[in-house]
């Protein structure tokens, strides 16, 4: 095989098109895979007739193809897009989620429907009020847990949005009692209202 010129040695002939001794060589390279000493020579073989095109080239004979004399052409240089960072600490990512639409909208829903039968419940009666406080508080516990797995921390975040809410809303309502008084509303409702907002919060929001 040493005695072979170039062209033999790929197996195509003198006046073979790029493509076709593009195609020699990939042919040869599999079918020599493994054998170190013949890839090489495939290798050398090719690098020759390429060198042999290019003098043909220089000499008005032939013309060489685009992927040979402008390789830069066919493929774009690769662009990278820059991947934003993250600077918050570490256990602020663990606390915070960034929740998918299906997260928010059924949270959303459903406090939503707990809010508007508070605001339309016009008994003097509110004793109402604390089951719908319990349905928010399940409501909270469950999409939490669907998210995480992890009942007990669920319960614990519930529990504690459930302190806040009422806490805030008590507190607030205290601020407010003409307003609220002048559109019919009551510190209990005032509070429970205060305690779904909390709550849809940390189902959508928290980890």
């Amino acid at each position: 095989m040493s005695d072979q010129n170039p062209y033999e040695k790929l197996g195509v002939t003198e006046d073979a098109s790029f493509d076709e001794i593009q195609d020699a060589k990939g042919r040869l390279l599999l079918q020599h895979r493994g054998d170190q000493k013949l890839i090489e020579s495939v290798e050398a073989a090719y690098d020759a007739i390429i060198m042999d095109r290019l003098r043909m080239r220089q000499e008005g004979k032939i013309k060489v193809p685009e992927r040979i004399r402008f390789p830069e052409k066919l493929s774009p240089p690769p662009s990278f897009t820059q991947t934003p960072v993250n600077r918050s600490p570490a256990w602020l990512q663990r606390l915070f989620d960034n929740p998918t639409p299906a997260e928010l909208i059924w949270p959303a829903v459903s406090f939503s429907v707990l809010t508007t039968v508070t605001v339309f419940y016009r008994s003097p009666d509110a004793s109402i009020l604390p089951l719908l406080l319990a349905l928010g508080v399940g409501c909270n516990v469950y999409f939490l847990n669907r998210k995480e797995q992890q009942l007990g921390r669920s319960v614990l975040l519930t529990l504690a949005g459930l302190l806040v809410g009422v806490g805030l809303g008590t507190m607030l309502a205290g601020f407010l009692i003409p307003q609220l008084t002048a559109i019919g509303f009551t510190a209990e409702k005032f509070a429970t209202l205060m305690t779904f907002f909390i709550l849809w919060l940390i189902s959508s929001f928290l980890r």
